[in-house]
């Protein structure tokens, strides 16, 4: 029998180990990790969990989260839309954003218009923010700008702003305790005078952090110039203690993304790499209007210099970390409104008074009220190929009135949309429409009625039905192009957007589903991939070798049992079917929700030979459970490991009807690997799922411990089959507090740690 000591000395080792395990999905990504706009970005590590921020312009500001840098979730609007100084105009609105933790609390700086700075302050990120509060001046120092940081010193406990307020004022302000400047800075205009023609452009986005005994201060040369920096071993507004490094920081070819810069601060973790958030436009002109993406770049030190290399097309080592809180990519989000608060993923679109959205006018419905013209909420528009779908109850009486779907870009000037409407006769019709072409049919269902809107690269279809279920076209497809290439004035600084709007008229939505896994999901543009790749403006998947991997984000299957969504959604998948075709002996493609080898294990589709690369049919495979949620879809190709290329995937659906057999589950089902997963929910109260996989039959034992290493729990103690497994703690007779779970079989031991909070 294990002494208490020894208990609590391995629980303490394995979970140290635990910290160190690889990504789920096989320790790679691929940028953007946030796609859609995400300029001007900054980080901070505060505990276990980094946070980012930037500008957003006229979208309100959002705070992401993560705990392993790749995978992101929203949890944070720090300034509020009602905020009588935020402004509506394109490429107004907020600038900047940095998050972080100090004095006891935590704090949100943003500048807005003029050379404003802000900030905001609340007792948890996810909490509710303070109102704005400006930032006070002092004697001659110029305006703080915009796009500026925070550095904290730990060494000296101080904290200070960043600023650049035109080419040469670059400036570092000491800030007290009540995040006001104190009067004391330091003057750095000597960095980027006029009187040298300003070498360095504007010098913009100043960003600074510590690193082996020095300060290292970075910036950018404009929005899409080249990355700075120079370091001192003091901190000090003296020329001759500053060394500047010559030329850009990034190194080697471009890929996707050539023009990376407004970097964050540098975040150094455990084992001493060291890592930071960029921003770039997309290459290809084409995709431009998307925005400046959010891109995680490893830091590199050669002599004492930081460098980087060009974000690469495809996948890319990622930190030694993990994904403790099941964090799903970051995508748009579906949501059933069933929350008495707006979910943070929503920006609102310019200043908007509080009341003119709802969601206790009726339960389960948002309503949308518009204010001067129209009311909008949206999310990032980062995705090449997704449909959107949402049901909406709306009168219309005149035809301009509007209410629906739409993808609008930073001007504001173009928009695609779905919508239902009345004509100039009167008569009730549904509508679909981009930069004057319009297609319009008879409303004959009624004020309630379901609209999509399905993007394909740069083709775009609209959609209505009565039920949810069989789906009519509005129209002609339309393309859509003039939206995703570069606009006016860098497209306003703010990349498109999508989600719901009205124009007239309140409107109410029930829904706001993010690729629906029952429609045809196109496979040339996951999210994530390590080894395949699009072709021919990523119509198919192509290239896909043994071993390689492919993750489709945030497909929706149905509403959670938790959501209390008016809407008849409750849908289950019971079988995938995927469209392929193949040259070659094909393969095996199996399917993981959540993460490979760390997720659920939930179909194996067998892809046979089709004769022609161009000959596409398509092929099934029963489910082992019915899914529903949003999920992250990931498919894991098998087949001859000396195959150049296996298959190619055009597209892939589920059905809740099944229509083949099981026969290519039953034979490669089985996990390859015993594996522990972390606890779902995390934070819980007061129970939680943790599963886990066998590849052969085992003797298991799975216990629970509490932070003293006392046994409060045997959930399993017995032989357990080979496959995926779950099981459910019960917690109630336990306080919160942190506690330990271990599985235990003759080959493989596994311990993690969940916190209960009541």
């Amino acid at each position: 029998m294990k002494t208490t000591v020894t208990i609590l000395l391995s629980l303490f080792l394995a979970f140290q180990a635990s910290l160190s395990v690889g990504q789920p999905d096989l320790n790679t990504f691929v940028n953007p990790v946030i796609p859609g706009d995400h300029p001007d970005p900054t980080l901070t590590k505060v505990d276990n969990y980094f946070y980012t921020s930037g500008s957003s312009f006229n979208p309100t500001p959002k705070i992401y989260r993560s705990t392993d840098l790749v995978h992101w979730e929203v949890i944070a609007q720090p300034v509020k839309a009602s905020w009588t100084t935020y402004g509506d105009t394109p490429g107004g609105g907020a600038w900047g954003g940095h998050t972080l933790y100090h004095h006891g609390q935590w704090w949100h700086y943003f500048g807005r218009g003029g050379g404003a700075m802000y900030f905001v302050t609340a007792n948890s990120p996810t909490a509710a923010w303070s109102d704005p509060v400006e930032l006070d001046r002092f004697g001659d120092l110029p305006p703080y700008g915009v796009d500026n940081s925070i550095f904290i010193d730990e060494d000296s406990g101080k904290w200070y702003l960043l600023t650049k307020a035109g080419h040469e004022n670059n400036h570092i302000v000491e800030l007290g305790e009540d995040g006001q400047p104190t009067g004391e800075f330091l003057d750095l205009t000597w960095l980027n005078p006029n009187a040298e023609d300003n070498p360095y452009g504007w010098a913009e986005g100043p960003v600074m952090w510590k690193h082996d005994d020095y300060y290292y201060y970075s910036f950018a040369e404009h929005l899409v110039g080249q990355q700075y920096v120079m370091r001192s071993d003091t901190l000090t507004d003296n020329p001759d203690d500053w060394e500047v490094m010559q030329g850009n920081m990034f190194r080697g070819s471009t890929g996707t993304f050539n023009r990376p810069n407004h970097i964050s601060p540098a975040v150094t973790l455990e084992d001493g790499t060291s890592w930071v958030i960029g921003h770039s436009y997309h290459q290809s002109a084409n995709w431009q209007a998307q925005g400046r993406q959010g891109l995680l770049i490893e830091v590199v030190y050669e002599d004492g210099w930081p460098i980087m290399q060009y974000p690469p097309t495809g996948a890319t080592q990622a930190p030694d970390l993990e994904n403790t809180r099941n964090i799903p990519w970051m995508v748009a989000k579906s949501d059933f409104f069933s929350t008495p608060r707006l979910s943070p993923h929503w920006s609102i679109l310019g200043y908007l008074p509080e009341d003119q959205i709802s969601l206790s006018e009726r339960n389960g419905w948002i309503q949308l009220t518009p204010y001067q013209g129209y009311t909008s909420i949206i999310q990032n528009d980062g995705e090449h190929q997704y449909s959107i779908a949402t049901h909406v109850d709306f009168e219309p009486e005149t035809s301009s009135d509007q209410a629906g779907l739409w993808i609008i870009n930073g001007p504001e000037g173009l928009q695609v949309k779905t919508y239902s409407s009345v004509n100039d006769e009167g008569t009730d019709v549904l509508g679909f429409s981009f930069d004057g072409t319009v297609h319009e049919v008879e409303n004959t269902i009624g004020s309630a009625v379901w609209l999509k809107l399905v993007r394909n690269n740069h083709t775009a279809a609209g959609f209505f039905s009565e039920d949810g279920e069989t789906w009519t076209q509005i129209g002609d497809d339309i393309n859509i192009l003039p939206i995703d290439r570069h606009q006016n004035d860098f497209n306003d600084f703010t990349g498109n957007q999508q989600g719901l709007f009205v124009v007239g008229k309140s409107a109410l939505f029930d829904s706001y589903i993010y690729r629906d896994a029952y429609a045809p999901i196109m496979a040339g543009s996951p999210a994530n991939f390590s080894g395949v790749s699009s072709a021919a403006e990523s119509s198919y998947l192509a290239s896909i070798s043994h071993n390689d991997w492919a993750m489709y984000a945030g497909a929706q299957f149905g509403k959670s049992t938790s959501s209390s969504s008016s809407i008849d959604y409750d849908k289950t998948a019971r079988q995938i079917n995927i469209t392929a075709s193949s040259n070659a002996q094909g393969g095996i493609v199996d399917v993981w929700l959540g993460g490979i080898n760390t997720g659920e294990l939930i179909a194996a589709v067998e892809i046979e030979n089709t004769e022609s690369s161009a000959n596409y049919q398509t092929f099934s495979a029963v489910t082992t459970e019915e899914i529903t949620g949003s999920h992250d879809v990931y498919f894991h190709f098998k087949g001859e490991e000396s195959a150049s290329e296996l298959f190619r995937i055009k597209h892939f659906s589920f059905s809740e009807e099944i229509t083949t057999s099981n026969e290519t589950n039953d034979r490669e089902i089985l996990p390859e690997s015993y594996r522990l997963q972390q606890n779902y929910p995390n934070p819980f109260n007061p129970s939680t799922m943790i599963s886990y996989q066998l590849p052969v039959s085992s003797d298991v034992s799975l216990k629970v411990f509490n932070i003293l290493g006392r046994e409060v729990a045997t959930l399993v103690n017995t032989r357990v089959a080979a496959g995926q497994h779950q099981v459910q703690f019960d917690a109630s007779s336990l306080s919160s507090g942190m506690y330990f779970y271990t599985l235990e079989t003759n080959d493989f031991s596994k311990t993690r740690k969940m916190l209960l909070i009541k």
